[in-house]
């Protein structure tokens, strides 16, 4: 499956380290050309002599060795590849990734790369969850880095939280994806240059009172992902968006609301449109008549809230004048997530739905990674949890093909 494909290894200097040797045996058995740079920690966890005898390749750990930099060495190192993979990225390394500093021969070549990155972190889970952490993890995303994991588990310190290394076959899996989705995407049958998509992310904020909303924890990440991959496909893209702290992806137009009637007109006002996703979790109900001010408390009880229906964007846009001419929907479900999608595909009037699990235990909403059920009106494709980015790659592949053949 990934047969000539060239990968640039960065091993760093965690104890999950050694989980990479068996990483570097499974891609060379799927056919891939394995270079592993070893930082100077890593090899405090496993030898170069190990890596050698698995990858047959010469393993680079100086940044100024003298018969590499003769020919510039940490260059051609960072072009030669079709994707640099970090395994693990620990907390140091991600910090340096993230803030472009380049003082070894692993932070230099993450610099100079022009290649696709792939990361999977493995640290104790405080530093996981440390502020400092998140913030280049939100920096590494907005800058196209692709993460794997990490898991909640065991680590080797003892600990029980998330920042265990994902496991080999995922990261695996992962790289798999990501090659099987890249080359198909960059095949002139599954470009979209010339085409407009529209997307809806995120939630919807519908106000109680001045201060007080109801919405729900959408975080967006699949709207933003699909609306990149689209981008990157050639489509002029115009994404709506309920309030989110992610970064927009660049290249893409950008239209902020917060509420439901908000996002319903804008997706009028933005027809017609070749593709029309609508990713967004819109609430259901709005408040009838919200309140200017705070409401106070009081002897009475709680305020009795009187609820009313919030236009239906979907459905909307599948019996408008201007339908577009692929219209596909998202349902998220919590139980029979595939009968539920069947029945709505019918109610709204839509080409195909985007079903998941959004279930507390599933980690769907508001996580990295999710697991989608394509339901078509006469078949269901069922795809493994692996990270939005490449749900969103494997969608475009998937919405190009469809267009092709209605355009026929």
């Amino acid at each position: 499956m990934l047969d000539g494909k060239k990968i640039l290894m960065i091993i760093g200097g965690g104890i999950a380290a050694y989980k990479s040797l068996d990483l570097i045996r499974q891609l060379r058995a799927q056919g891939a050309l394995v270079t592993v740079i070893l930082t100077g920690a890593a090899s405090r966890f496993i030898s170069p002599l190990s890596v050698a005898s698995l990858s047959g390749q010469k393993v680079h750990s100086e940044l100024f060795s003298d018969n590499a930099e003769a020919e510039i060495g940490h260059i051609a190192l960072s072009r030669s590849a079709d994707l640099v993979l970090v395994v693990p990225m620990t907390a140091d390394l991600m910090a340096k990734t993230a803030q472009g500093h380049a003082d070894d021969l692993a932070s230099t070549v993450l610099l100079a790369s022009d290649k696709p990155i792939m990361a999977a972190p493995s640290m104790n889970a405080r530093m996981w969850e440390h502020p400092s952490t998140q913030r280049n993890l939100s920096l590494l995303k907005s800058d196209g880095v692709l993460i794997v994991g990490p898991e909640i588990g065991n680590t080797a310190c003892g600990e029980h939280g998330r920042g265990r290394l994902a496991e080999i076959s995922e990261i695996t899996h992962s790289i798999i994806m990501y090659f099987g989705a890249h080359d198909v995407a960059s095949a002139p049958e599954c470009s979209l240059s010339g085409k407009s998509v529209l997307i809806t992310a995120g939630p919807t904020y519908e106000p109680i009172d001045t201060v007080r909303y109801i919405a729900n924890r959408s975080s967006g990440k699949q709207g933003y992902a699909i609306a990149d991959a689209a981008r990157l496909a050639g489509a002029q893209v115009t994404l709506i968006s309920g309030p989110t702290t992610l970064t927009p992806p660049a290249g893409v137009n950008i239209i902020r609301v917060e509420t439901a009637e908000q996002m319903y007109n804008e997706v009028i006002k933005s027809l017609p449109a070749d593709i029309f996703v609508a990713c967004a979790a819109v609430a259901d109900w709005r408040v009838e008549a919200p309140v200017l001010g705070k409401v106070k408390k009081s002897k009475d009880g709680p305020p009795k809230l009187k609820l009313i229906e919030n236009p239906d964007i979907l459905a909307s846009v599948g019996k408008h004048r201007s339908r577009p001419k692929l219209v596909v929907g998202f349902a998220a479900e919590t139980e029979n997530v595939v009968l539920n999608a069947k029945e709505k595909i019918k109610k709204k009037g839509c080409d195909i739905i985007i079903a998941n699990d959004v279930s507390v235990t599933s980690g769907v909403m508001g996580g990295d990674e999710n697991a989608v059920h394509v339901v078509g009106k006469t078949a269901v494709d069922s795809w493994p949890k692996i990270p939005k980015d490449l749900v969103a790659e494997r969608l475009i592949k998937l919405f190009a093909k469809m267009l092709r053949r209605e355009e026929k």
